[in-house]
Protein backbone atom coordinates (compact mmCIF):
# COMPACT_ATOMS: atom_id res chain seq x y z
CA UNK A 1 0.00 0.00 0.00
CA UNK A 2 0.79 3.62 -0.51
CA UNK A 3 -0.49 6.61 -0.16
CA UNK A 4 -1.25 9.63 -2.79
CA UNK A 5 -3.25 12.52 -4.11
CA UNK A 6 -5.83 11.88 -6.37
CA UNK A 7 -8.61 13.58 -7.77
CA UNK A 8 -12.27 12.33 -9.09
CA UNK A 9 -13.48 15.57 -10.60
CA UNK A 10 -12.18 18.44 -11.95
CA UNK A 11 -12.05 22.21 -10.27
CA UNK A 12 -10.35 24.01 -7.68
CA UNK A 13 -7.41 22.97 -4.83
CA UNK A 14 -10.68 21.28 -2.74
CA UNK A 15 -10.99 18.38 -5.31
CA UNK A 16 -7.55 16.88 -4.16
CA UNK A 17 -7.68 14.03 -2.13
CA UNK A 18 -5.26 12.15 -0.09
CA UNK A 19 -5.68 8.48 -0.19
CA UNK A 20 -4.36 5.21 0.58
CA UNK A 21 -4.25 2.61 -2.54
CA UNK A 22 -2.80 -0.60 -3.03
CA UNK A 23 0.52 -0.82 -5.20
CA UNK A 24 1.51 -3.05 -7.84
CA UNK A 25 4.91 -4.84 -8.38
CA UNK A 26 6.86 -3.14 -11.45
CA UNK A 27 6.23 -4.49 -14.77
CA UNK A 28 8.97 -5.11 -17.74
CA UNK A 29 10.88 -1.69 -18.19
CA UNK A 30 9.70 -0.41 -14.55
CA UNK A 31 11.05 0.51 -11.32
CA UNK A 32 9.44 1.15 -7.87
CA UNK A 33 10.35 4.63 -6.48
CA UNK A 34 10.30 6.07 -2.96
CA UNK A 35 9.56 9.19 -3.42
CA UNK A 36 12.23 11.85 -1.25
CA UNK A 37 10.91 15.00 -2.59
CA UNK A 38 8.30 15.96 -5.50
CA UNK A 39 7.91 18.86 -7.64
CA UNK A 40 4.76 21.77 -7.97
CA UNK A 41 4.74 23.03 -11.53
CA UNK A 42 2.14 25.16 -12.94
CA UNK A 43 1.30 22.20 -15.33
CA UNK A 44 0.04 20.09 -12.31
CA UNK A 45 -3.10 23.01 -11.56
CA UNK A 46 -3.74 22.66 -15.59
CA UNK A 47 -4.20 19.19 -15.07
CA UNK A 48 -6.46 19.36 -11.91
CA UNK A 49 -8.65 21.78 -13.43
CA UNK A 50 -9.11 19.99 -16.51
CA UNK A 51 -7.64 22.75 -19.12
CA UNK A 52 -5.67 19.84 -20.12
CA UNK A 53 -8.24 17.06 -19.41
CA UNK A 54 -7.06 13.86 -17.92
CA UNK A 55 -9.25 10.43 -17.62
CA UNK A 56 -10.41 10.54 -14.27
CA UNK A 57 -9.83 9.49 -11.49
CA UNK A 58 -6.10 10.17 -11.41
CA UNK A 59 -2.91 11.20 -9.71
CA UNK A 60 -1.07 13.99 -10.40
CA UNK A 61 2.33 15.90 -10.35
CA UNK A 62 4.89 15.25 -13.08
CA UNK A 63 8.28 16.14 -11.33
CA UNK A 64 10.22 14.03 -8.15
CA UNK A 65 12.92 12.99 -6.92
CA UNK A 66 13.64 9.50 -4.83
CA UNK A 67 15.13 5.99 -4.48
CA UNK A 68 14.71 2.91 -6.82
CA UNK A 69 13.41 0.04 -3.93
CA UNK A 70 12.63 -2.56 -7.25
CA UNK A 71 13.36 -3.02 -10.61
CA UNK A 72 11.00 -4.90 -12.89
CA UNK A 73 11.93 -7.45 -15.71
CA UNK A 74 14.30 -5.97 -18.31
CA UNK A 75 15.75 -3.21 -16.44
CA UNK A 76 19.77 -3.40 -16.16
CA UNK A 77 20.89 0.50 -16.28
CA UNK A 78 19.51 1.01 -12.78
CA UNK A 79 19.60 -0.64 -9.58
CA UNK A 80 18.11 -0.93 -5.91
CA UNK A 81 19.22 2.14 -3.80
CA UNK A 82 20.13 4.18 -6.48
CA UNK A 83 18.99 7.98 -6.35
CA UNK A 84 16.77 9.11 -9.73
CA UNK A 85 14.88 11.79 -10.85
CA UNK A 86 12.47 12.68 -13.85
CA UNK A 87 10.36 15.63 -15.73
CA UNK A 88 7.98 15.06 -17.40
CA UNK A 89 5.01 11.65 -17.58
CA UNK A 90 3.08 9.88 -16.70
CA UNK A 91 1.25 11.64 -14.38
CA UNK A 92 1.55 10.58 -10.76
CA UNK A 93 4.36 12.28 -9.02
CA UNK A 94 2.25 13.29 -5.89
CA UNK A 95 2.68 9.76 -3.75
CA UNK A 96 4.89 8.09 -1.66
CA UNK A 97 5.90 5.55 -3.65
CA UNK A 98 5.06 4.70 -7.51
CA UNK A 99 6.01 2.61 -10.37
CA UNK A 100 7.91 4.35 -12.84
CA UNK A 101 9.16 3.90 -16.57
CA UNK A 102 13.01 2.93 -16.10
CA UNK A 103 13.76 5.13 -19.16
CA UNK A 104 12.57 8.65 -18.29
CA UNK A 105 14.23 8.16 -15.22
CA UNK A 106 17.53 10.53 -14.60
CA UNK A 107 20.21 9.17 -12.38
CA UNK A 108 21.32 11.91 -9.91
CA UNK A 109 24.69 12.92 -9.29
CA UNK A 110 25.84 13.07 -5.82
CA UNK A 111 26.46 16.53 -5.53
CA UNK A 112 22.56 17.38 -6.71
CA UNK A 113 20.15 17.13 -3.27
CA UNK A 114 16.78 15.44 -3.81
CA UNK A 115 15.02 18.78 -3.48
CA UNK A 116 16.97 20.92 -5.39
CA UNK A 117 15.91 17.61 -8.09
CA UNK A 118 12.70 17.52 -7.23
CA UNK A 119 12.61 22.00 -7.51
CA UNK A 120 14.45 22.20 -10.71
CA UNK A 121 14.49 19.90 -13.01
CA UNK A 122 11.31 20.39 -14.86
CA UNK A 123 11.98 23.78 -14.70
CA UNK A 124 15.39 23.60 -15.78
CA UNK A 125 14.85 21.66 -18.69
CA UNK A 126 12.21 23.92 -19.64
CA UNK A 127 14.77 26.49 -19.15
CA UNK A 128 16.76 24.51 -21.47
CA UNK A 129 14.77 23.89 -24.32
CA UNK A 130 13.68 27.58 -24.44
CA UNK A 131 17.21 28.85 -23.92
CA UNK A 132 19.13 26.53 -26.14
CA UNK A 133 16.82 24.72 -28.56
CA UNK A 134 13.45 26.80 -29.68
CA UNK A 135 15.21 30.09 -29.27
CA UNK A 136 18.74 29.91 -29.09
CA UNK A 137 19.67 33.02 -27.40
CA UNK A 138 22.79 34.90 -28.19
CA UNK A 139 25.12 37.35 -26.46
CA UNK A 140 23.47 41.20 -27.16
CA UNK A 141 20.35 40.38 -27.67
CA UNK A 142 17.72 41.69 -25.26
CA UNK A 143 14.94 39.05 -24.21
CA UNK A 144 11.63 39.31 -22.16
CA UNK A 145 10.78 36.83 -19.49
CA UNK A 146 7.06 36.98 -17.91
CA UNK A 147 6.85 35.74 -14.17
CA UNK A 148 10.21 36.31 -13.72
CA UNK A 149 10.18 35.59 -10.05
CA UNK A 150 8.68 32.49 -10.84
CA UNK A 151 10.53 29.11 -10.63
CA UNK A 152 11.19 28.51 -14.67
CA UNK A 153 11.41 32.67 -14.75
CA UNK A 154 14.13 32.56 -11.68
CA UNK A 155 16.36 30.04 -13.88
CA UNK A 156 15.56 31.68 -17.08
CA UNK A 157 16.46 35.28 -16.39
CA UNK A 158 19.68 33.72 -14.68
CA UNK A 159 20.84 31.51 -17.54
CA UNK A 160 19.72 33.83 -20.24
CA UNK A 161 22.16 36.50 -18.78
CA UNK A 162 24.87 34.11 -18.34
CA UNK A 163 24.49 34.02 -22.10
CA UNK A 164 25.13 37.26 -22.66
CA UNK A 165 21.70 38.51 -23.37
CA UNK A 166 20.34 41.54 -21.76
CA UNK A 167 16.97 40.51 -19.64
CA UNK A 168 14.20 42.45 -19.28
CA UNK A 169 11.36 40.72 -16.37
CA UNK A 170 8.02 41.21 -15.54
CA UNK A 171 6.53 40.86 -12.08
CA UNK A 172 3.96 41.01 -10.20
CA UNK A 173 5.19 43.15 -6.97
CA UNK A 174 8.01 44.67 -5.64
CA UNK A 175 9.17 41.91 -3.33
CA UNK A 176 9.03 39.82 -6.71
CA UNK A 177 11.39 42.92 -8.36
CA UNK A 178 13.86 42.31 -5.77
CA UNK A 179 13.98 38.91 -6.22
CA UNK A 180 14.37 38.92 -9.79
CA UNK A 181 16.58 41.44 -9.76
CA UNK A 182 19.13 38.92 -7.81
CA UNK A 183 18.59 36.38 -10.06
CA UNK A 184 19.48 38.15 -13.34
CA UNK A 185 16.97 40.60 -14.47
CA UNK A 186 18.50 44.25 -15.69
CA UNK A 187 15.77 45.28 -15.86
CA UNK A 188 12.27 44.55 -13.82
CA UNK A 189 8.45 45.89 -14.84
CA UNK A 190 6.25 45.70 -12.42
CA UNK A 191 3.06 44.46 -14.16
CA UNK A 192 0.49 45.73 -11.74
CA UNK A 193 1.29 49.21 -11.53
CA UNK A 194 2.96 50.04 -14.97
CA UNK A 195 2.58 48.81 -18.66
CA UNK A 196 5.14 46.19 -19.71
CA UNK A 197 4.75 47.25 -23.21
CA UNK A 198 5.79 50.78 -22.81
CA UNK A 199 8.65 50.16 -20.56
CA UNK A 200 10.15 47.45 -23.13
CA UNK A 201 9.88 50.07 -25.98
CA UNK A 202 11.44 52.32 -23.74
CA UNK A 203 14.26 50.14 -22.89
CA UNK A 204 15.27 49.29 -26.11
CA UNK A 205 14.66 52.40 -27.96
CA UNK A 206 11.63 51.44 -29.61
CA UNK A 207 12.90 48.53 -31.50
CA UNK A 208 11.13 46.06 -29.06
CA UNK A 209 13.25 42.53 -27.84
CA UNK A 210 14.19 39.51 -30.10
CA UNK A 211 11.89 36.94 -28.03
CA UNK A 212 9.37 36.85 -25.06
CA UNK A 213 9.29 34.17 -23.41
CA UNK A 214 5.62 33.92 -21.72
CA UNK A 215 4.29 31.24 -19.19
CA UNK A 216 1.37 33.79 -18.14
CA UNK A 217 -1.17 32.94 -21.79
CA UNK A 218 -4.02 35.56 -21.78
CA UNK A 219 -3.31 38.64 -19.76
CA UNK A 220 0.11 39.46 -21.75
CA UNK A 221 -0.67 37.78 -25.11
CA UNK A 222 -1.46 40.72 -26.55
CA UNK A 223 1.26 42.81 -24.85
CA UNK A 224 4.01 40.31 -25.48
CA UNK A 225 3.51 40.45 -29.31
CA UNK A 226 3.54 44.52 -29.10
CA UNK A 227 7.27 44.18 -27.63
CA UNK A 228 8.59 42.09 -30.15
CA UNK A 229 11.05 43.31 -32.81
CA UNK A 230 10.63 42.92 -36.30
CA UNK A 231 10.74 39.27 -37.01
CA UNK A 232 10.93 38.33 -33.36
CA UNK A 233 10.31 35.08 -32.13
CA UNK A 234 6.85 34.81 -29.49
CA UNK A 235 7.29 31.40 -27.12
CA UNK A 236 4.10 30.78 -25.45
CA UNK A 237 4.47 27.63 -22.57
CA UNK A 238 2.20 28.55 -19.96
CA UNK A 239 -1.16 29.74 -19.61
CA UNK A 240 -1.12 30.65 -15.73
CA UNK A 241 -4.03 33.45 -16.60
CA UNK A 242 -6.03 31.40 -18.66
CA UNK A 243 -5.52 30.24 -22.36
CA UNK A 244 -4.73 32.30 -25.25
CA UNK A 245 -7.68 33.26 -26.93
CA UNK A 246 -8.00 32.53 -30.66
CA UNK A 247 -6.54 35.31 -33.14
CA UNK A 248 -5.77 35.27 -36.60
CA UNK A 249 -2.33 34.13 -38.11
CA UNK A 250 -2.42 38.03 -40.09
CA UNK A 251 -1.65 39.39 -36.29
CA UNK A 252 1.78 38.09 -37.04
CA UNK A 253 2.41 39.78 -40.20
CA UNK A 254 1.08 43.32 -39.22
CA UNK A 255 2.95 43.23 -36.03
CA UNK A 256 6.32 42.71 -37.86
CA UNK A 257 6.54 39.44 -39.67
CA UNK A 258 6.50 37.82 -36.09
CA UNK A 259 7.23 34.38 -35.28
CA UNK A 260 5.26 32.08 -32.71
CA UNK A 261 5.69 28.80 -30.87
CA UNK A 262 3.97 26.89 -28.40
CA UNK A 263 6.24 24.20 -27.14
CA UNK A 264 6.51 21.45 -24.88
CA UNK A 265 9.08 19.78 -22.96
CA UNK A 266 7.92 16.31 -24.23
CA UNK A 267 8.62 17.08 -27.32
CA UNK A 268 12.39 18.56 -26.29
CA UNK A 269 13.20 15.17 -24.34
CA UNK A 270 11.37 12.91 -26.62
CA UNK A 271 14.11 10.47 -26.62
CA UNK A 272 16.46 9.22 -23.67
CA UNK A 273 19.39 10.77 -25.33
CA UNK A 274 17.51 14.16 -25.31
CA UNK A 275 16.78 14.29 -21.69
CA UNK A 276 19.89 12.49 -20.45
CA UNK A 277 21.50 15.99 -22.23
CA UNK A 278 18.73 18.50 -21.39
CA UNK A 279 19.45 17.12 -17.69
CA UNK A 280 23.32 17.15 -17.64
CA UNK A 281 23.10 20.95 -19.47
CA UNK A 282 20.99 21.68 -15.97
CA UNK A 283 22.99 19.78 -13.71
CA UNK A 284 26.09 21.80 -14.85
CA UNK A 285 24.98 25.21 -14.32
CA UNK A 286 23.37 24.01 -11.61
CA UNK A 287 27.43 22.93 -10.37
CA UNK A 288 29.04 26.44 -12.05
CA UNK A 289 26.59 28.28 -9.53
CA UNK A 290 25.49 30.22 -13.24
CA UNK A 291 21.67 29.30 -11.62
CA UNK A 292 20.83 29.32 -8.10
CA UNK A 293 17.83 27.84 -7.16
CA UNK A 294 15.30 28.74 -4.87
CA UNK A 295 12.64 27.08 -3.22
CA UNK A 296 9.57 29.48 -2.02
CA UNK A 297 8.86 26.91 0.46
CA UNK A 298 8.29 22.78 1.30
CA UNK A 299 4.97 21.13 1.90
CA UNK A 300 3.59 18.00 3.06
CA UNK A 301 2.30 15.75 0.74
CA UNK A 302 -0.74 15.77 1.90
CA UNK A 303 -1.10 19.47 2.04
CA UNK A 304 -0.74 19.71 -1.88
CA UNK A 305 -3.86 21.72 -1.66
CA UNK A 306 -2.15 24.59 0.24
CA UNK A 307 0.49 24.33 -2.08
CA UNK A 308 -1.71 24.68 -5.21
CA UNK A 309 -3.41 28.02 -3.48
CA UNK A 310 -0.74 29.71 -2.76
CA UNK A 311 0.83 28.92 -6.79
CA UNK A 312 -2.51 30.08 -8.32
CA UNK A 313 -2.26 33.16 -6.28
CA UNK A 314 0.75 34.15 -7.39
CA UNK A 315 2.47 34.20 -3.72
CA UNK A 316 5.15 32.22 -4.97
CA UNK A 317 8.69 33.24 -5.81
CA UNK A 318 10.55 29.97 -6.24
CA UNK A 319 9.90 26.35 -6.69
CA UNK A 320 7.51 24.81 -4.30
CA UNK A 321 8.43 21.48 -3.18
CA UNK A 322 6.43 18.42 -1.08
CA UNK A 323 7.96 16.10 0.91
CA UNK A 324 6.63 12.55 1.26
Amino acid sequence: MTRAIRFYEVGGPEVLRWEEFPLADPGPGEVLLRHTAIGVNFIDTYHRSGLYPLPLPSGLGLEGAGVVEAVGPGVSDLAVGQRVAYAGGPVGAYSQRRCFPAQRLVPLPDDIPDTTAAAVLLKGMTAEYLLCRTFPVQPGQTILVHAAAGGVGLILCQWARHLGATVIGTVSSDDKAEVARRHGCHHVVVSSRESFVDRVRALTGGVGVAVVYDSVGRDTWDGSLDCLARRGMMVSFGNASGPVPAFSPLVLSAKGSLFLTRPTLMDYTATREELLASAERVFGVLRSGVVRVRIHRTYPLEEAAAAHRELEGRRTAGALVLLP
